[in-house]
């Protein structure tokens, strides 16, 4: 099984959502920013590095909101770890992805987000988790 953790990043109510790029599995779809636990690394420490990877910042990692797990039609399966991220240090730059966007969580429905995603989606556009 595949490990995966990402970012809640907050700011002003809003949430940070990001578009992979069409060379990217799954191409075009929408998620928080993160990527994959390496080996003997601590989920924290993974998102830390992997939002210093993606948007160059050195972020506080919070509280851990949501853990799914996700089989996808192909038979991948994955654990996604979601962690708030209220504090950074340095601006947020696009280092990877097609698009980037600040989304209100009521629009979130709006984006065409991860199969994987869709449960904290919904629960995030209907008040709950933040």
């Amino acid at each position: 099984m595949k490990r995966v953790v990402a970012g809640l990043i907050v700011k002003e109510g809003k949430l940070l959502v990001c578009q992979r790029t069409r060379h990217q599995t799954m191409p075009l779809k929408w998620e928080f920013p993160g990527g994959k636990i390496e080996e003997g690394e601590q989920p924290r420490d993974a998102l830390r590095r992997e939002l210093e990877e993606e948007l160059g910042i050195l972020a506080t990692i919070g509280d851990e909101v949501r853990r799914i797990q996700h089989e996808y039609p192909n038979g991948g399966m994955v654990e996604l770890r979601f962690f708030i991220v209220r504090e950074h240090q340095r601006e947020i730059e696009n280092r990877i992805f097609r698009d980037m966007q600040w989304a209100e969580p009521k629009d979130l429905p709006k984006y065409d987000f991860l199969e994987a995603d869709l449960t904290l989606v919904r629960d995030l556009a209907a008040g709950k988790l933040l």
